[in-house]
């Protein structure tokens, strides 16, 4: 099993300013397997083949969209390491999570779909296996008979409808009222990346369909806020703003961006990060606010895997890459230095405070996210 020595870790990432970027690489990508390794061994279920709801905990309890940001991690974990421990986890995964969820894909939750879509294309690309890339396809395109059969896949794409001018419901099949940000963002940024990945034109034509209109629909222009939803019964906007679709907002809009070329995309993505690093945090300390440890838990992460991307942008000055970069290389300092309970390495909601005993498996995935994005961000020579 892998172990690090964590104090040393610490001591000499941050004993010195005059440390080389080489350097800052080295000790990231240390810190990031020292936190993928943990959260296998905290939270890995080997009887079933899943991610368990906490430390503590020896079992799921059927929300599946955090396995999908688990598999992320060890996705990225694997691409930064090369190392099976990794791939041999996430092919488990992919057994154990199909056969928890009633041997399918299916989930009333659109946006809970979308996740196992862009997780699971991820590790189409970095493995080559053909079952990732078919549970990704199943969600995205669905089955035949999505309204008989509850147990097939209620496909992403049929969840479009006219109502309130276009945009994807939250909720496949049923409660159908509730257009949300966190139903179109994460299908944009899916239709980007399966068109990136084969070409095909209409993939194309749904990222655009879909993040135009959530645009339109719910992200403020002049703020940057992006609103959690449109009800298509009483044409009401609920202005509630979330780390997630801010996030999946500018991850859509870098991904068109890299399609397009069209400069509009990057600057809405920086629209809405600028937001969400000014508005959305802990004004005291400048941390990404305190959203708490159950679905919500999730959401700091969410916002950090897609900033990173636009941190990687050719589309942005270094002058704002280096502004980005400094809040990241904070909250991730933060975190490790101050949130971070070392034995067993666990995480919590708030990046300034340690668990005491044990912690559910969201803010970990969140935490585990913002170490892998620095680390990618060190590999990539941008700290």
């Amino acid at each position: 099993m892998k172990n690090f020595c964590l104090i040393v870790v610490t001591t000499m990432l941050f004993a010195s300013c005059e440390h080389a970027k080489n350097t800052k690489e080295i000790y990231w990508s240390a810190i990031a397997d020292s936190s993928s390794t943990a959260l296998i061994n905290s939270f890995w279920n080997p009887i079933y083949g899943y991610f368990n709801d906490a430390s503590n905990s020896d079992s799921w309890h059927g929300h599946y969209w955090p396995q999908a940001h688990a598999l992320d991690v060890l996705v990225d974990a694997y691409l930064r390491s090369g190392d099976e421990f990794y791939k041999r986890h996430m092919e488990y995964w992919l057994i154990g999570v199909r056969a928890a969820n009633r041997n399918g894909w299916h989930n009333p939750y659109i946006d809970d779909m979308e996740w196992i879509g862009l997780a699971t294309l991820r590790a189409y690309q970095a493995t080559g296996n053909p079952n990732f890339l078919r549970a990704c396809l199943e969600v995205w395109d669905g089955t035949d008979d999505d309204m008989e059969n509850d147990r097939a896949t209620y496909g992403i794409k049929r969840a479009w409808t006219d109502d309130g001018g276009g945009g994807l419901f939250w909720e496949g099949n049923r409660n159908r009222h509730s257009k949300n940000a966190c139903s179109n963002g994460p299908a944009a940024l899916l239709a980007a990346n399966l068109y990136q990945e084969f070409g095909k034109p209409e993939d194309k034509e749904w990222a655009i369909r879909i993040y135009t209109w959530l645009k339109e629909a719910l992200f403020d222009k002049e703020t940057g806020a992006v609103h959690d939803n449109l009800n298509t019964r009483t044409d009401r906007i609920g202005t509630r703003v979330f780390t997630y679709n801010t996030g999946t907002f500018l991850g859509a809009a870098v991904e068109l961006y890299k399609i397009t070329g069209d400069k509009t995309y990057i600057n809405d993505a920086m629209k809405a990060a600028d937001y969400t690093i000014t508005v959305l945090i802990d004004p005291d300390d400048n941390l990404l606010r305190n959203e708490g440890a159950g679905d919500s838990g999730l959401f700091k992460g969410i916002f950090i895997r897609n900033f990173t991307q636009l941190i990687l942008s050719d589309g942005i000055s270094e002058d704002v890459r280096q502004r980005y970069i400094d809040f990241m290389e904070h909250n991730g300092e933060s975190l490790w230095t101050e949130g971070t309970k070392k034995d067993p390495l666990l995480f919590g909601p708030y990046w300034k405070t340690a668990p005491v005993d044990t912690t559910r498996i969201n803010p970990q995935l969140s935490g585990c996210m913002l170490m892998e994005a620095l680390a990618l961000l060190g590999k990539e020579n941008k700290l």
